[in-house]
């Protein structure tokens, strides 16, 4: 037995985990990344942005996408967590044609950005190292996309810079119930990274099918399996797993439906119904698991609370709208920022 096997072994025994061999084997197959994505195309030119952060020095991954004809407005794409700033390229495609230059970014602990050993992550710091990157650019005032996680980050950016946001658009966004609260258990971090070092392509398919894609299945959506199945077999392994773990933290401790009533912003949300995401929930009780990610809900009570917002359903589509059904998603977005005013 290689000593990563037996490390991987002891880290998953610690953590009461139980992984079948198969699964270790099935994580070798298919192609293999970089512990920041070397080896998987963008789908426009990746630029860095270097910075220092928590005394350490970084770097922060985005494309910066200008349109032929250009509307005076941008566009900032945030992703989700089992996504990257290139799963926006239909979204990047719509919003260039029509004009909006868009800037679509991986976080720090995401795809081509840095991975620190060390990090104390939060939703005010990723909105922070966002808003830098948008400064030294030029960018003083954006309409701001977010996507699942993403979608955390955005709210957190238009609580904390509400004069350089002029509109927020939510694409099934989390954050929107306190699962601790409603009993969903709480994992540790060293319990995150034995479930992260154990992923592999095939897991990732059957959870994204199931949530993401409401039991279907297209070729184009494999592209992302193996993106993310990739980066988990290359040598940074540990390194991607570990601020994974610290990510998954950092979601599940910091919901933003307690501030949902201080977001002035004037808002798109855009949700696809069949949606069931909530996190660590395959860790609850049955009793548990009923009752949270239910998304039509969670919408109807997220526009309550949000002051200035309107509201569009999918009723067929899961946890990625903009990936299952483009053509649609695509016309509601553009719809709706349209009639959505604008916070100048």
């Amino acid at each position: 037995m290689t000593f990563h096997r037996q490390f991987l072994l002891a880290l998953l025994a610690a953590a009461a985990v139980a992984v079948p061999p198969a699964a270790l084997a099935a994580a070798d197959d298919g192609p293999v990344y970089g512990p920041e994505l070397q080896g998987f195309d963008y789908p426009a030119p990746v630029q860095q942005f270097a910075f220092t952060s928590q005394g350490e020095a970084m770097h922060m991954a985005y494309m910066d996408i200008k349109p032929e004809h250009a509307n005076g407005r941008t566009a900032v794409l945030l992703h989700g967590k089992n996504f990257c700033a290139a799963t926006w390229g239909d979204t990047i495609k719509v919003l260039s044609t029509a004009g909006y230059r868009v800037i679509a970014p991986d976080q720090i602990g995401f795809c081509k950005s840095s991975k620190p050993a060390h990090y104390q992550y939060s939703f005010q710091q990723l909105a922070r190292n966002t808003h830098a990157l948008l400064e030294s650019i030029g960018i003083r005032l954006a309409t701001v996309i977010g996507h699942s996680t993403g979608g955390m980050l955005a709210m957190r950016y238009a609580l904390m810079y509400p004069e350089q946001t002029e509109q927020l658009a939510l694409v099934n966004p989390i954050g929107l119930e306190d699962w601790k609260a409603l009993g969903v258990p709480s994992l540790s971090v060293d319990q995150w990274y034995a479930r992260e070092l154990a992923t592999n392509a095939d897991k990732i398919r059957s959870y994204e099918q199931a949530t993401y894609y409401v039991g279907t299945w297209r070729p184009e959506y494999e592209p992302w399996v193996q993106m993310l199945a990739g980066i988990n077999r290359g040598p940074g392994k540990q390194q991607v797993a570990w601020n994974s773990a610290l990510i998954y933290d950092m979601i599940f401790t910091q919901p933003v439906v307690y501030e949902l009533g201080a977001l002035k912003t004037p808002t798109l949300l855009l949700i696809g119904d069949k949606d069931t995401t909530a996190i660590a929930k395959d860790a609850a009780p049955p009793e548990v698991r009923t009752k949270v990610g239910n998304y039509p809900v969670l919408a109807q009570r997220t526009l309550k609370a949000l002051p200035n917002a309107r509201l569009v359903e999918f009723p067929e589509l899961g946890h990625a709208p903009q990936m299952q059904d483009p053509v649609a998603f695509h016309k509601a977005l553009l719809d709706g920022l349209a009639a959505l005013p604008a916070n100048r």
